[in-house]
């Protein structure tokens, strides 16, 4: 059971996502309106928070930093506004996961508990160093060989999901569905594409890889080169 705090106008939604969640043994309180939801995350100190971005008081994403300001609660958006570009700019302004409407009760408390699961492992904000590669999450920077490299929000996400699983090997599918926060789809390029730019800002390729190893008809496995030992 987890002490949730659902922020969304629409009494139709809340009460649905109340009845829900109620079910499987979670204890939910309830804001209409950004401020409201503000005071009472800071009040009654839920474990993760439902955040709503059409709020009528405040825009949602502005609620999302303020709250990130206060708060290391995980956060939820739930929305409408499920283009790529929304949800890397919620990602990047602290929500930890992204569901667009309308979404079941069961894919929810999945997220809930991943979420959960996450905020339970305080290894996943420590800076994680494999060979020469340092990937720092608290400051959002990776460093190879003492360069600091230029990565986009995205390449960051990718890399620190990569090496909290270092010698792992990591689908496609979980890339999409961990970084991308939208299903796996066997046709989509999107992760080729990114590994791509990746490889070039790690100084690699895929013929000739030091970093990131392909591993066919499976995924990718993050490993410091050979001759270079991880601390």
């Amino acid at each position: 059971m987890a002490k949730i705090l659902i922020v969304e106008d629409d009494p139709t939604i809340r009460t649905g996502v109340v009845r829900a969640l109620g079910e499987r043994g979670h204890a939910v309180a309830t804001a209409a309106t950004a401020l409201a939801g503000l005071q009472m995350a800071v009040a009654e100190q839920p474990e993760v928070v439902l955040l709503d971005l059409g709020l009528p008081d405040l825009d949602g994403r502005e609620a999302l930093r303020m709250l990130r300001a206060v708060s290391r609660v995980p956060i939820i958006i739930i929305t409408a506004a499920g283009t790529e570009k929304d949800m890397v700019r919620a990602l990047d302004a602290g929500a930890d996961d992204y569901i667009v409407k309308p979404f079941g009760a069961g894919q929810l408390d999945a997220r809930i508990r991943a979420v959960l699961r996450r905020a339970g492992n305080p290894e996943e904000d420590a800076a994680i160093t494999v060979g020469g590669l340092s990937v720092d999450p608290r400051s959002r920077q990776a460093i190879l060989d003492g360069t600091t490299l230029n990565l986009t929000p995205r390449e960051f996400d990718m890399l620190h999901y990569l090496a909290l699983r270092e010698g792992q090997v990591v689908t496609k599918g979980d890339l999409l569905t961990h970084v991308w926060q939208i299903p796996y789809a066997s046709a989509d390029k999107t992760v080729d594409v990114h590994l791509s730019w990746l490889r070039r800002k790690l100084g690699e390729t895929a013929l000739a890889p030091r970093y990131l190893h392909t591993v066919r008809r499976v995924g990718i496995r993050l490993a410091a080169p050979d001759g270079a030992a991880t601390p």
